[in-house]
């Protein structure tokens, strides 16, 4: 059994903005299926990074095993899958063959070009490299990109059959469910391990997270109440102090007390005032420790227009086909006002076909029809947006939209302001991704139509976007394989 000890670990690329870790220690057990959770943004992938020595840090890394990465990075895609590997690690065939047998995929996909596969097949092959040598221990980003239901329910098998231990990033909360048996949570000022799978972290961070706030509620309370305490003491105190001076009275003026007793009383009071400042002091130091880690995830708005259509939507017997080959059997289904239609099935059945047929950018060919209900007014989410571009005002203005809506909804999605300022082409793929579900979310609609809306969100997001929809309820067309979300925002399904 080794470890993997981190002591006193400080990082950040910029030295002018706050650190990334701060001074972090954590001990790892080798043995562990850690998940490695936390929002965009918060280090996920650069502590992998440190882990693996690419960047200069300060404190301490010590471990006794060899690290290996997924994805890794393959040079020519165009040379056979056998040989992009055998270039990333030496390997016996049938060894390889045993790995990719375990994630149920032929062995013939070694005999392909890499740049062949779907992205589904260059994530099995790449993940089953991590595991012909027992040797290294796998660090592996997001392997559920590129997958579909079927292929993550394959991984996830796949992983939890492993006898040894890994490192694993997911934003997929039931995959992450699944092959976990620890926890690790990036928050906001500091890591957190938790003993159990997303579920278990879930409800010790909602515990938690309560438990501050009842806490947080209390000591406001009491610090309140001190000053109260505290002030009045004090205001007496002077008070006794002006009548230590004495009143005047009809023959003249003088003392008419005694001035002794009221400066006696008068002190012990103010003593009194003093220690009850000092007790509100350290309520409010008390204080200062609490909330850092309670997650700022506000709710999202959506500019749904409910329509005065009942039916929006009906699509009867269709079948997309490309070089004569049907894509699926003929289909039919309708959507009316306040349905949220779920569409299934594996990585090249015709999901995403379906809707760039809806919106007229279908390229194959097409049998049967669909019927919209007349002037319907739809928001899309696309899979592919590199055409968005220039600053977030021109893209406003460009898409008609309210550019203080659009702001509202990228920061409440994790942008921060100052991205605001960049160019969205020199934005980060997740800040992209941002900016076209903000773009989505800001257009007036009576339909909605999200085309695998999640990739590149973090848990947070997945959550964000459940409550506006299930706060709202509006009409929605969407293709996505993560069965949660679909779980909790779906009204109807169909399978390809």
């Amino acid at each position: 059994m080794s470890k993997i000890e981190i002591k006193n670990l400080t990082f950040d690329f910029d030295t002018m903005a706050s650190l990334l870790f701060d001074q972090a220690n954590l001990v790892i057990d080798t043995q562990w299926k850690l998940g490695l959770i936390g929002r965009n943004g918060r280090g996920k992938t650069t502590l992998l990074q440190l882990m693996l020595g690419e960047h200069a840090y300060s404190g301490t890394i010590k471990h006794q095993v060899e690290f290996t990465y997924f994805p890794q990075k393959i040079t020519d895609k165009a040379q056979l899958t056998y040989e992009c590997l055998q270039e990333l690690s030496m390997f016996a065939l049938w060894e390889m063959e045993r790995e990719l047998n375990l994630l149920q995929t032929d062995p013939e996909i070694l005999w392909r070009p890499f740049d062949s596969l779907s992205g589904g097949g260059q994530t099995k092959v790449l993940l089953a490299l991590l595991f012909v040598d027992d040797q290294y221990f796998p660090l592996i980003d997001e392997p559920t990109n590129h997958l579909d239901m079927t292929a993550r329910q394959q991984v996830a098998d796949y992983l939890k059959a492993k006898k040894s231990g890994f490192i694993v990033v997911s934003h997929d909360r039931g995959f992450v469910d699944e092959v976990v048996d620890h926890v690790l949570s990036i928050e906001k000022s500091q890591l957190v391990l938790y003993q159990g799978n997303f579920t278990t972290y879930e409800e010790q961070k909602e515990k938690r997270d309560r438990y501050e706030q009842e806490q947080n509620q209390k000591l406001k309370k009491e610090i309140g109440r001190l000053q109260q305490s505290a002030a009045e003491k004090a205001e007496w105190s002077r008070g006794r102090e002006k009548d230590k001076q004495g009143k005047p009275t009809e023959k003249g003026s003088g003392a008419i007390y005694d001035t002794g007793a009221i400066g006696a009383r008068a002190a012990r009071t103010m003593k009194r005032s003093k220690a009850i400042v000092s007790r509100m002091e350290e309520k409010a130091e008390e204080k200062k420790g609490l909330l850092h880690d309670i997650e700022d995830v506000d709710s999202l708005t959506i500019n749904y227009q409910p329509s005065y259509h009942k039916q929006l939507l009906k699509v009867e017997k269709l079948q997309l086909s490309y070089k004569e080959q049907p894509l699926f059997s003929p289909i039919s289904f309708e959507i009316e006002q306040g349905q949220r239609l779920a569409i299934q099935g594996a990585n090249g059945s015709g999901k995403s076909s379906i809707i760039q047929f809806l919106l007229d950018e279908f390229t194959g060919v097409a049998s049967g029809k669909a019927t919209f209900a007349h002037d319907l007014s739809i928001s899309y989410v696309r899979q592919n947006y590199e055409d968005n571009t220039g600053t977030l005002q021109e893209f406003a203005q460009a898409h008609h939209l309210s550019y203080e809506e659009l702001l509202n909804n990228l920061h409440k999605l994790g942008v921060e302001r100052k991205v605001f300022a960049n160019r969205i082409e020199k934005m980060s793929l997740g800040q992209r991704k941002r900016v076209e579900l903000a773009k989505s979310l800001a257009t007036p609609a009576e339909l909605f139509i999200w085309d695998e809306p999640l990739n590149y969100l973090d848990v947070f997001n997945h959550e964000q976007l459940e409550a506006v929809i299930q706060s709202v309820q509006p009409s929605m067309l969407v293709v996505e394989h993560e069965a949660t979300f679909l779980k909790n925002i779906a009204t109807n399904m169909i399978y390809l």
